[in-house]
């Protein structure tokens, strides 16, 4: 039995092309294709498609997809409508294929610690590595797989702890630079892995402070700690919200997504849909790279107000708080003006909207 498939397929050669392009397909697909064979369904019809034969990924619908995939598995997932594209379109040469030498310019970083074992393992990481969602906004980053290396070496017992914390944290965009994000089509979440690394790196620097921090510590009293109770916010309201077209940021899935969209249903104003509705925004990674995390809110900010949104509505709220209070240095960071969008916390969306007459 075969279906019928929708394809949005990627294309650039770096010796002819100077900006990557898209052309639309129409496929039929025998129910136990994989991947890699829906790729040459595309080539059939095109052969300037190009893709590579050995160590074959790709991601379809923003998802990392590898060749061996069934594609009813990932029309049962994704739909019938698909966009084929390289990893890492930055890194494409010709289509699909890309230059992959950052891959094993990583695992450098961990080489001299590593043993043969530690390599072969790596090797099996490659498609996480194109995977990581920190590259899409920082092309220096390391990468998540050799993060998930150095945890399986310093969790066998690897002797060289403090020189593969070192090595991870010290390059120019390393593991405080990470927000995980599984995305993979297929995979394990390697969060805890990520997560323990960080408590390690940190407990390994306050273990080992500078020479500045234990100058301070040697010749400055500490102030005595007081305890400040945190004023209460206040509650925010949006005039004429009801008028206005709102667009809902959940971070993370969670089980309130279906709520704001009803609530905006009734009240007879226009949802304005994101691609990053369930994306992070760079609350936990605020404090070690300030940038970078105001990079990615404002990434986020500025799909819902591309898209035409006046009010966006801000589930999380440390998510809100960094929105709203910094949101003058996110346009700073991000290059463009927002002018118009409100940011709500979705606690006051609810009450404001429980309000409104329609």
């Amino acid at each position: 039995m075969s279906q019928k498939l929708t394809a949005r397929a990627f294309f650039f050669n770096a010796k002819t092309d100077y900006l990557p392009y898209y052309k639309n397909f129409t496929l039929k697909v025998e129910e136990d294709a994989t991947a890699k064979e829906l790729l040459g369904l595309i080539e059939a019809q095109n052969s300037d498609f190009s893709y590579p034969k050995q160590k074959l990924i790709m991601k379809i619908n923003g998802l990392v997809v590898e060749a061996k995939e069934k594609v009813a598995t990932i029309v049962e997932r994704l739909g019938t409508e698909l966009t084929i594209e390289p990893v890492n379109s930055y890194r494409s040469n010709n289509g699909l294929k890309i230059n992959d030498d950052d891959f094993m310019q990583s695992y450098a970083l961990l080489e001299p610690y590593a043993t043969e074992s530690d390599l072969k393992y790596y090797k099996t990481l490659y498609a996480l590595h194109y995977a990581s969602e920190t590259s899409l906004f920082d092309r220096e980053y390391i990468g998540d797989a050799i993060l998930v290396l150095a945890h399986k070496m310093i969790s066998e017992g690897n002797e060289h702890k403090e020189a593969i914390l070192d090595a991870i944290t010290s390059a120019h965009s390393g593991l405080l630079d990470c927000e995980y994000e599984n995305n993979l089509f297929n995979a394990q979440s390697y969060d805890a892995a990520i997560t323990a690394l960080k408590d390690m790196a940190k407990k390994d620097e306050n273990e080992h402070p500078s020479l500045l921090d234990m100058m301070k510590n040697r010749f400055c009293k500490e102030k005595e700690e007081k305890v400040v109770s945190k004023a209460k916010r206040t509650i925010k309201n949006i005039e004429d919200l009801e008028r206005k077209h709102i667009a809902y940021y959940a971070g993370l899935k969670n089980e309130n997504e279906n709520v704001i969209s009803q609530i905006i249903l009734d009240m007879e104003t226009k949802e304005v849909s994101i691609t990053r509705k369930n994306k992070l925004s760079g609350v936990s990674i605020f404090e070690d790279n300030k940038t970078l995390a105001l990079k990615k809110a404002g990434t986020t900010m500025l799909e819902a107000y591309d898209t035409g949104a006046e009010v966006l509505v801000v589930e999380n709220e440390a998510c809100y708080e960094m929105f709203e209070n910094n949101f003058a240095q996110i346009e700073k960071v991000v290059g463009r003006k927002m002018i118009g969008l409100e940011i709500i916390s979705a606690d006051d969306f609810v009450a404001q909207a429980s309000t409104v007459e329609v």
